[in-house]
């Protein structure tokens, strides 16, 4: 904690004053008799002889008073709330659904390999280079770049990926939501037939065993042939399809807006309005029960889930290795993915995460305990799954394959359909609902909580407005909201897996974690890198992070991005709508205005400044601290450095700071 010194008179103290700039010119902190110490930042912007009190030509000195500079960051009231924090963003809706589709579909079992392989030598090292990295540079997505200001549109790159990412993943948590309500009925709206947005089609009981023994079109059951209840359509499916979504026939047929569902949506961002907008402190205690209920819930499926008819033969099928898979460049691809997405990595909610945390942290350890949570939770929730898939498929007669979908299907179609099968039907679906509202919840605010700390960082000091907070929140989760607003519509489907295929896809998070690893190991330097947080944590970590950093894993990122690219497929939807071209134009727009963040700052950055290219590079790319740097920096540490604050502006002034720590 810090608080300013009170007043130095320049003429009485002017020789004590000369003796703190000269300590602080040698980068180090000057002790006072009280055993406090002052950190002296100041800004080389020419020599010349002392002014005054020995402030530099060029410069001028002040003191800051109470209620001017930089404000206090905040910190983590306790360090397993930030723990909660990082287990309630990472661990969300795709670990429940996601991760146990690829499964199945590359080979069961034996999909643990890749994944695990590309966990260590791609998803741990930048997991936990971020937030390494915005704990010691104390700052959001944006200005924790100023370890190398050249490259700071990685910070704007992650703000436009994470408020896409903020803008179309609430609308998950407004279908559920919406489940969750209408799960209050004695009869589920989506188990029966007798509705008013079934269509003749509708049918609750699909396939029948006498269907599988018999010849198509010969064999009835009750009015109906086999022909007709093949091509019939589940009531699960169409009040997904007719009821929650009522979609039409394509993105130019946005259509009217759903009322109800734009009022599920309006309550969702007014809770996470207030989850986040008195901050961390507020943040980090609810995360305790959003990010822990979820597994209770998951562990009472789990036992209820084995104990239904096929349970076994499901969970056979999601373990069972096959080994041919391996071989499979697909299966790699879906790993890397995989793991990309579940790690949250190039969002700048990590790095954000992790600026709130004490300076000399234990991040290294974190990191990993953190991985193996997410990880773990992923291959849990498998087990959960077919338990309840092997059952789904033992009841309708049909093969395990034919039930699991990815995505949306999986929560909205899948499992709704599961609990109407299941002894007391609403129970079991407020139960799942409300747990899939909670693991999107956490997830949510801390993306919105990253989101807004970019943008309050890059305002600090004499900008600084007693409600700013609360504000910036607000006006974030209204502009959302507003965009959103598209995504109730009768296309609004349409408008979402638009948002999700391009804005936050698998390409632009590749691209982003790739040129964080090599700014942070080529432009900063991964042997500067790792003695930074050899001062943090109090040892140096294995060397493995910075060869990953450095070699391994921009190769494995750039290799699947690549990959990614080659093999593009136009966006389609349910495998038969194709979207227009200028649909396509609309979402490769998103995906570049993320990627393009990158290289256009770094080309306006040497084209604005002046001197040969070496020149330019060198000042561009000298790191720009902040005052805790010199605050924690040991007395034998050479720090010269930490004088790069740019010339003529309010963090040019020598400021003094008596720390209490």
């Amino acid at each position: 904690m810090e608080k300013p010194a009170s007043k130095i008179d320049c003429e009485t103290d002017c020789n004590a004053l000369n003796v703190i700039l000269g300590e602080g010119k040698g980068g180090h902190l000057a002790p006072k008799e009280n055993g406090h110490q002052v950190s002296v930042i100041r800004s080389l912007t020419g020599g010349g002889d002392r002014e005054g009190c020995g402030a530099a030509a060029g410069t001028t000195s002040s003191v800051q008073k109470p209620g001017t500079g930089y404000p206090e960051r905040e910190q983590w009231t306790r360090q397993m709330d930030f723990i909660m924090s990082c287990v309630g963003f990472a661990v969300g809706l795709g670990n429940v659904w996601r991760f146990p589709y690829l499964c199945y579909k590359n080979g069961g079992g034996v999909f643990l390999i890749p994944y695990l392989i590309i966990a260590i030598v791609g998803g741990i090292p930048i997991f936990f280079l971020e937030i390494a990295l915005g704990q010691f540079m104390k700052a959001g997505s944006i200005n924790v770049w100023n370890i190398a200001p050249l490259f700071k549109g990685l910070g704007y790159a992650s703000m436009v990926i994470v408020f896409f990412c903020n803008t179309y993943y609430i609308m998950v948590l407004a279908w559920a939501f919406y489940y969750f309500i209408k799960s209050f009925n004695s009869t589920l709206p989506w188990s029966t037939c007798d509705n008013t947005w079934n269509t003749p089609s509708c049918i609750e009981i699909f396939h029948h065993e006498d269907c599988l023994n018999g010849t198509i079109g010969n064999t009835s059951y009750g009015n109906l042939t086999c022909e007709e209840l093949a091509d019939g359509r589940s009531p699960i499916i169409e009040f997904w399809e007719n009821k929650v979504l009522n979609i039409s026939e394509g993105l130019n047929y946005p259509g009217s807006i759903n009322w109800e569902l734009m009022l599920c949506l309006m309550a969702v961002w007014v809770m996470v309005y207030f989850c986040v907008w008195k901050g961390v402190k507020s943040t980090g205690k609810i995360v305790y029960f959003t990010a822990t209920f979820p597994y209770v819930v998951l562990i009472i499926l789990l036992v209820r889930g084995v104990t239904l008819p096929g349970a076994y033969d499901g969970i056979i099928y999601y373990i069972k290795p096959d080994w041919s898979k391996l071989g499979e460049a697909q299966v790699w691809i879906d790993a890397g993915t995989q793991i990309f997405f579940s790690y949250a990595i190039g969002l700048g909610a990590l790095t954000a995460l992790g600026s709130y945390n004490r300076f000399h942290n234990d991040c290294y350890k974190d990191a990993f305990m953190l991985a193996l949570i997410n990880s773990g939770t992923s291959f849990f929730a498998g087990f959960v799954v077919f338990a309840i898939l092997g059952f789904m498929a033992n009841e309708q007669g049909v093969d395990i394959s034919q039930v699991a979908e990815s995505g949306p299907g999986l929560a909205f179609i899948a499992y709704p359909k599961a609990v109407s099968l299941m002894p007391v039907p609403p129970v079991w679906a407020a139960l799942f609902f409300f747990m899939l509202l909670l693991l999107g919840l956490d997830s949510q605010f801390v993306g919105v909580e990253g989101f807004v700390t970019g943008i309050l960082d890059l305002f600090p000091g004499k900008n600084y407005l007693r409600y700013r907070r609360e504000i910036s929140v607000g006006i974030c989760c209204l502009m959302c909201f507003i965009i959103d607003l598209s995504m109730v519509t009768q296309g609004g489907m349409y408008v979402f897996q638009l948002f999700d295929y391009y804005s936050a896809s698998g390409m632009t998070l590749l691209w982003q974690a790739f040129w964080e690893c090599i700014v942070v190991s080529w432009v900063y330097g991964a042997d500067r890198f790792m003695d930074d947080i050899a001062r943090m944590i109090g040892y140096r970590p294995f060397p493995w992070m910075k060869w990953c950093w450095s070699f391994i894993t921009p190769c494995v990122c750039m290799g699947i991005f690549l990959f990614h690219l080659l093999n593009y497929k136009p966006l389609t939807y349910n495998n038969t709508y194709m979207y227009p071209w200028w649909g396509e134009v609309i979402g490769w727009c998103m995906a570049l205005m993320s990627m393009l963040c990158i290289p256009v700052s770094v080309l306006y950055k040497l084209c604005r400044s002046t001197g040969t290219f070496k020149e330019r590079w060198e000042k561009l790319t000298k790191p720009q601290w902040g005052p805790h740097h010199l605050e924690y920096m040991s007395p034998d540490t050479d720090i010269k450095s930490l004088t790069s604050l740019s010339p003529n502006t309010e963090d040019s002034k020598i400021i003094i700071f008596e720390s209490v720590m």
